[in-house]
C-alpha cells in the first residue's frame, strides 16, 4: 500500500540548531496520528516539511506520490493548524472564514455556518474576531481547516485554549472526520487527548521519531 505521506532521509535545521537527522517515516492515509516532545523539539517544523510550508535541508517529503518541491509546492487538500492564524479583527468570524474561501471558491455560506456550528461558534456569528477569546479563535482556526473537507489535517495543538466542554465537543468532531476517511495528525501538550483520539503515536527523540503506539 503506498503511503500517503512519506519522509525519507530528511534532515532538518532550523535557527541553527539540527532538529532532525536522516529522518525516514510513512503515514498511512485515514489514521489519527499523535506527535509528542518537548517544546522545541521540533513538532511544528515537521508539519510545516509535511505540507511545503518549509523544505527539508536534505532528503524528501512525499505526499500521495509526489516529492514536495520538484514540481509541486503545497499538496492538494491539507487543513493546517500551525503558529496563530492571522484573522482580520475588524470582520467577524464568519466573514474571515467567507473571505479565506472565495480563494478557492468551492463552499457556500451555509457550509460555513455550519462549520461555525460544528466547532461551537455559532453563537458568535456577528461578533468581531478583536473580540473573540483565545479559545474562540482556536475554534475558528480548526473551522477554518476543516471547512473545505481537507482530506489531510495537520493540527499543532488543536485544543490550546478551549474549555473542557469544548475540548469534547472537537474530540468527537475529529473522531467523527476520521470516520469519514480524513488522516489527521495533531500534537498536544495534554496525553488524554493523545491517548483518546490516536491510532499511532510518535515522539521526537534523538533527532528523529520513535513510534510509541
Amino acid at each position: 500500500m503506498m503511503s500517503l505521506i512519506e519522509l525519507r532521509n530528511v534532515s532538518k535545521s532550523f535557527k541553527g540548531l539540527s532538529l532532525f537527522e536522516n529522518l525516514s517515516v510513512s503515514f498511512e492515509k485515514g489514521k489519527i496520528y499523535g506527535i509528542v516532545g518537548h517544546n522545541g523539539s521540533g513538532k511544528s517544523v515537521l508539519f510545516k516539511m509535511m505540507c511545503g510550508f518549509i523544505f527539508p535541508d536534505q532528503g524528501s517529503v512525499i505526499v500521495n506520490g509526489e516529492e514536495l518541491g520538484k514540481n509541486k509546492r503545497f499538496p492538494k487538500n491539507f487543513g493546517i493548524i500551525i503558529d496563530k492564524p492571522g484573522y482580520l479583527g475588524d470582520k467577524t468570524g464568519f466573514e474571515n472564514l467567507r473571505y479565506l474561501a472565495d480563494i478557492q471558491n468551492k463552499i457556500s455560506d451555509e457550509k460555513i455556518k455550519e462549520i461555525l456550528e460544528k466547532v461551537g461558534l455559532s453563537h458568535t456569528i456577528m461578533q468581531k474576531v478583536k473580540n473573540y477569546s483565545l479559545g474562540m479563535k482556536q475554534k475558528l482556526a480548526i473551522a477554518q481547516a476543516i471547512m473545505e473537507d481537507q482530506e489531510i489535517l495537520l493540527l499543532d495543538e488543536p485544543f490550546n485554549g478551549l474549555d473542557v466542554d469544548s475540548v469534547e465537543n472537537i474530540r468527537d468532531l475529529l473522531k467523527s472526520l476520521n470516520k469519514q476517511g480524513k488522516t489527521i495528525f495533531l500534537t498536544s501538550h495534554n496525553n488524554e487527548d493523545i491517548d483518546i483520539l490516536c491510532d499511532h503515536v510518535f515522539r521526537v527523540r534523538n533527532y528523529s521519531l520513535e513510534q510509541l503506539k
